[in-house]
């Protein structure tokens, strides 16, 4: 198959999704009619079996309930409680309560895995704080914004998940592998704040002063959110249970928090488990059409033209990801993360494991640059999210110029990870005992 004929598919769906068709309508839309059109009705009959034994796999299950899980975290009060238990210790370090944002954004990252659910959550807790404390507005914002990202960085992820579906990679090895990445990508937004933006928040100092007694007291609300990401990772990696099944016992952890800080009533469960039903409808059908283009990429021999294009090119395992970074930051200006995920990554695999790049570390440079596109206007959804639960009625441009500052950190740290890989293999190539 010629290379042309594979670009121009790429663009037609990219043009597709310019003209404000859904994601999922453009991706069917070229998987299903290239088929057609190169095999004919057979091809088109024998998508249904291979999507059916993709989706009808207990794997796919961990989607809906890591979802829900994020909506019983969020709705059950276990985040504003979360938020004010760290501001105490943070408020004195230079920086104040933006250390406060990354690290409440970083530990309901570790149990809700959405960056959307993260950033709004916190946002809506922040905020109120961070004005009524006189922080600049732009490193506030900017801060929310990023720390929202880690949610699909740190596990448990649900753009782990995905990416793991459609690269056949083992969803707990990316798991392992996004665990380091994440938490050194949040001390190094802490750096930064702490250079730039030491002496925000100076008027806090004054008007807030805890005792040890009662910051103590206060880290008891930091026991939910730690116990369930120890439970849901240890039963993993201990090799207790699947990440289905740690998900389903992640849920009944967060259930009974829910039900022992009286929170729980039958309006919750109600309204967490529509909103999660509706995320994760979302997310499978864009997966679903994804699947379907994998179908005729295997059929149409896709993978092997690339790998021969690739090659053609001479280009070392550096020098194919240089390209990638550009190519990634490009689009991600202009596609949601998930979807460039879906859409890139039946393509991008088979060629960066032509030149030996490991899929579980790619697994992580990918979701890096989604967290990139997370933040990159004009179509970055964690600043339309920071900004719609400002109260101010600000300028968009104050959350932009906030999180540029972070775009840079990111785009500097995956370079970073290209030059020590074992930042991101180190851990799951010890639990894999290589």
């Amino acid at each position: 198959m010629s290379i042309t004929l594979i670009i121009t598919a790429f663009l037609v769906m990219l043009a597709l999704m310019l003209l404000s068709l859904p994601v999922a309508v453009a991706i069917l839309f070229v998987g299903v009619l290239g088929g057609y059109l190169m095999y004919g009705a057979p091809l088109v009959d024998m998508m249904g079996g291979v999507v059916w034994s993709s989706l009808n796999s207990p794997s796919m299950l961990a989607i809906p309930l890591f979802m829900l899980l994020g909506e019983l975290l969020l709705r059950g009060g276990i985040a504003d409680r979360m938020y004010a238990a760290l501001a105490v210790w943070f408020n004195r370090i230079p920086g104040g309560l933006l250390h406060t944002n990354i690290a409440t954004c970083t530990l309901f990252s570790a149990t809700s895995g959405s960056s959307v659910a993260t950033a709004a959550t916190v946002g809506t807790i922040a905020l109120p704080a961070l004005h009524e404390y006189r922080y600049p507005i732009r490193p506030s914002l900017g801060s929310l914004a990023a720390g929202g990202t880690l949610g699909i960085l740190i596990p448990p992820s649900i753009n782990l998940l995905v990416y793991g579906q459609l690269a056949n990679a083992s969803v707990s090895q990316l798991f392992a592998a996004g665990l380091i990445p994440g938490i050194t990508l949040a001390l190094l937004f802490s750096v930064y704040l702490f250079i730039a933006h030491g002496k925000a928040g100076n008027a806090s100092l004054v008007e807030v002063d805890v005792s040890l007694k009662e910051k103590l007291s206060l880290s008891k609300h930091l026991i939910p959110p730690v116990v369930i990401f120890g439970v849901v990772m240890g039963s993993i990696y201990g090799g207790l249970a699947t990440p289905t099944e740690s998900a389903a016992i992640g849920v009944v952890i967060a259930l009974a928090f829910i039900l022992g800080g009286g929170k729980m009533s039958l309006d919750l469960l109600i309204h967490c488990s529509l909103q999660a039903a509706k995320t994760s409808g979302m997310v499978i059908i864009v997966l679903m059409c994804a699947l379907l283009l994998n179908v005729t990429i295997s059929m149409l021999g896709v993978t092997q033209a690339l790998t021969q294009w690739v090659a053609s090119f001479g280009l070392t395992a550096v020098g194919l990801l240089l390209v990638l970074l550009v190519f990634y930051i490009i689009l991600g200006t202009f596609m949601d993360a998930m979807s460039m995920l879906v859409l890139t990554v039946p393509i991008t695999v088979p060629m960066v494991m032509a030149v030996g790049i490991d899929p579980i570390w790619f697994g992580i440079f990918i979701v890096l640059m989604c967290e990139i596109a997370l933040i990159t206007p004009p179509v970055g959804m964690n600043l339309f999210v920071v900004q719609g639960v400002r109260k101010d009625g600000g300028s968009f441009n104050d959350v932009i110029w906030g999180s540029m500052p972070f775009v840079a950190i990111m785009a500097l740290f995956t370079l970073a990870i290209m030059v020590w890989p074992g930042i991101v293999m180190w851990l799951p190539d010890l639990l894999a005992g290589r």
